[in-house]
């Protein structure tokens, strides 16, 4: 049987080449430009209602005081006395958010996609965490209570920032100033340190990491932007967004996912060839081949003629 035609129009039988690095690169930046619209848009669907948002604070600031976590007030007053500490915690918290996470990603990435996937996989899940929290529980962040100092407002003319927490001049509408229970800028800080203390070889560097998260909590409260447990529970998001990242990589998706695809190409490779045409083997053409005989029949009546006698 010839099935030379029959698999050469089977092109799924052959195995896909891997993409291009250039273009997992593309894939990966738009998806964090997704995360960020997502991220951004979260915190414009949450409810910018004062009142609840202020008693969720009051309620904060009960559990702070039954754990003896109540520092908001010396750390604020610390930045808002000393202008160089406050401009240096403005510039801080306006920037190095987004600019060491972006450094930390693009440096994973380069490291290999056994590091960067779980890794990013962490950050993705922790931010969903908190983005769900800002929607269902808008919290006012200290400076909008009295007896706080708003250090980035206070030094809004020498920075890009306006009054409007940490966005740029002009956009204050587009952010939620409410998006204060859970802290994702504690949160990202020890996400970086987690992923540099993982993946990291030099001890230095992972001291930085844990030197960078601890300063940005100081640096969050400090300014009158977050609560202590704001932060706290920023890092408890990332820790839980980091658990289901592990968890999710143990599932081992990619090898199932591969053993799927090799089950159905195997499938359509037995299908094609159970519906190729079948070509049947004629004998080689003899003497007789011009006349249109079949060569069968002479033997048959010989046989007859000799059965008779």
């Amino acid at each position: 049987m010839n099935n030379a035609g029959a698999v050469s129009i089977a092109p799924a039988l052959a195995h896909s080449r891997p993409m291009p690095r250039w273009v997992r690169g593309i894939l990966e930046l738009l998806l964090i430009l997704a995360l960020w619209v997502v991220y951004s848009l979260a915190r414009l669907l949450a409810d910018t209602d004062m009142g609840p948002a202020l008693h969720r604070a009051d309620e904060l600031l009960h559990v702070e005081g039954l754990i003896g976590i109540q520092w908001e007030v010396p750390l604020n007053q610390l930045f808002s006395d000393h202008r160089v500490l406050g401009l240096a915690g403005s510039y801080w918290y306006a920037t190095l958010h987004y600019i060491v996470t972006a450094g930390v990603l693009i440096w994973l990435w380069r490291l290999g996609a056994d590091r960067y996937g779980p890794a990013r996989r962490a950050l993705v899940i922790g931010t969903l965490i908190g983005l769900m929290t800002y929607i269902s529980l808008p919290t006012a962040p200290p400076r909008f209570i009295g007896g706080y100092v708003d250090v980035l407002s206070l030094h809004a003319a020498d920075g890009w920032w306006g009054a409007d927490a940490s966005a740029p001049r002009g956009l204050g509408g587009l952010t939620n100033e409410l998006a204060a229970f859970p802290s994702l800028h504690a949160g990202w800080s020890l996400w970086v340190a987690l992923a540099l203390q993982i993946y990291a070889t030099r001890r230095w560097v992972r001291g930085l990491g844990w030197l960078y998260a601890l300063g940005t909590a100081i640096v969050i409260i400090g300014t009158g932007n977050h609560w202590v447990i704001d932060a706290i529970v920023g890092w408890m998001v990332i820790v839980a967004g980091w658990a289901a990242a592990e968890a999710i990589g143990r599932i081992q998706l990619r090898q199932a996912l591969s053993q799927l695809l090799h089950r159905a190409r195997r499938r359509e490779r037995d299908l094609v060839l159970t519906t190729a045409p079948v070509q049947t083997t004629r004998p080689e053409a003899g003497p007789d081949a011009g006349s249109g005989a079949d060569p069968v029949a002479p033997q048959v009546a010989k046989r007859l003629v000799d059965s008779e006698q």
